[in-house]
């Protein structure tokens, strides 16, 4: 079984069998313990057995967005990705779990269940594509795809120290993924090579018609990953060392430097103020988003239906099958589109997104990446963390290329305290193929290392 579970999709092309029952074998065994799924998908069909998370729309089976108000919903069409899959021979095994609408940093807000972390089941998974990692790092599929709206593919990446890829905004569709907020939202990889990441976004990317916000670029995200990158030049904020970052992730990220340095890659430090300044502005645009996004879920549109005597009433008592964190967002992106406080809110949250966007994109005429640890701690405890400002600042490494829409990646390096460590490449606009090169470029040095074969 644990021949499968290292199985990558590369390994899987090589031969002629599929792995589909191998998949369901391991699901059944080691979900239990981890709650990865929220629906396992017995009959399925293809090659490549991968793991979709429950926010992104799929014919026939159930699709919940991990919220109560969605449970009994089953999609009648797929999404633009799902469709892309199946042509390409991947078998889709199940719905991954995640934070009721992709709200959330390590799936205690699912309205079902927590995922906990293959490294350590006392702990949780990352979030919102927590499923999705853990079940890629406990080796129950080959490989999954989540999305990114902070940092939601990258954060469980680094918790479950496998590989997670958001690429730059406009290059996968959204159409069926349900929106969180959209001019942020983007679907992506999470693998246990950055080898199978450059694979999967051949198969995802495209122009759809569907999604106004596609761009038709025609891009091989496999062309640089044997490059030697040996002369690149990479900065790191100075901020990093700064206040809330664990003293773990700190020496794991000081020896990330001193490694590239050993390869021959120039670091430099750069000052990047505006940082401290990324959380509040997507604390402000994101929910304002939410606000807009899901009113459609009202039982009267979308979503299960709790009638009362009035329409007021059923409106109501449908909505209170939202959980706490989603209506916590909608109320504070409802107060800043308010027409007292817009221009105080949402107005300047959008220029110091403009002011954030032009800061990264000068650094990166300069440099090749940017890099920074992708979390500031390593997996906390299930229920440990109760401040939901706590929560946002674990988004402050993560957040940055959302909001300008850059490709950024998480490849695990090291440990701290026997949890995986991950660490953040960004790139240019379009620089996908570069970004997926360079982390190949260090992978070559330091493997992916799954939960059963680690020495603690």
């Amino acid at each position: 079984m644990n021949k499968f579970k290292k199985l990558t999709i590369k390994d899987v092309l090589k031969g002629e069998e599929d792995y589909v029952g191998e998949s369901l074998k391991v699901i059944r065994k080691e979900d239990g313990d981890i709650n990865a799924f929220i629906t396992v998908v017995e009959q399925s069909s293809g090659k490549i057995p991968i793991a979709v998370k429950d926010n992104i729309v799929t014919e026939g089976i159930r699709t919940t967005c991990a919220s109560k108000i969605l449970e009994d919903f089953i999609p009648p069409f797929d999404a633009t990705v799902v469709e892309k899959l199946k042509k390409n021979n991947f078998a889709i095994v199940g719905k991954t779990n995640l934070d009721e609408f992709a709200m959330g940093t390590g799936t205690e807000y699912s309205a079902f269940f927590v995922t906990k972390n293959p490294w350590d089941k006392e702990r949780v998974a990352g979030g919102s594509s927590g499923g999705s990692a853990a079940a890629v790092a406990s080796g129950e599929v080959v490989a999954a795809l989540g999305s990114d709206t902070g940092g939601s593919i990258r954060q469980p990446a680094a918790f479950c120290g496998v590989i997670g890829f958001k690429p730059t905004y406009g290059l996968v569709s959204r159409y069926g993924l349900v929106a969180f907020a959209s001019s942020l939202d983007q679907i992506g990889p999470i693998t246990k090579t950055t080898k199978d990441a450059a694979y999967l976004m051949n198969v995802i990317y495209g122009k759809d018609e569907r999604d106004a916000t596609t761009v038709d670029k025609k891009i091989d995200f496999e062309v640089l990953l044997e490059k030697d990158f040996s002369k690149a030049v990479v900065a790191y904020p100075e901020e990093v060392f700064g206040e809330g970052v664990e003293e773990g992730v700190k020496k794991q990220f000081e020896e990330f430097i001193k490694f590239l340095e050993k390869k021959g890659v120039k670091v430099e430090k750069i000052s990047f103020p505006e940082l401290k300044y990324s959380v509040a502005t997507y604390y402000i645009i994101a929910p304002a988003e939410v606000s807009s996004n899901l009113s459609r879920f009202d039982g009267i549109r979308f979503g299960t239906r709790v009638e009362e005597k009035g329409l007021l009433e059923t409106y109501l008592k449908s909505r209170k099958q939202l959980g706490v964190e989603v209506i916590r967002r909608i109320m504070l992106g409802t107060f800043t589109l308010s027409a007292a406080y817009y221009d105080a809110y949402f107005e300047k949250a959008q220029k110091v997104r403009r002011l954030i966007s032009n800061r990264l994109n000068n650094f990166l005429e300069k440099y090749d990446f940017i890099i920074t640890p992708t979390s500031p701690i390593t997996a906390f405890k299930i229920g440990e963390v109760r401040d939901p400002l706590v929560y946002y600042m674990m988004d402050i490494f993560t957040i940055p290329a959302n909001l300008a829409g850059l490709p950024a990646i998480s490849i695990p390096f090291g440990f701290s305290g026997n949890l995986p460590v991950g660490m953040q490449i960004m790139g240019k606009r379009f620089d996908d193929p570069k970004v997926l090169g360079f982390a190949n470029f260090i992978e070559r040095d330091v493997p992916v290392v799954f939960p059963w074969e680690a020495k603690k």
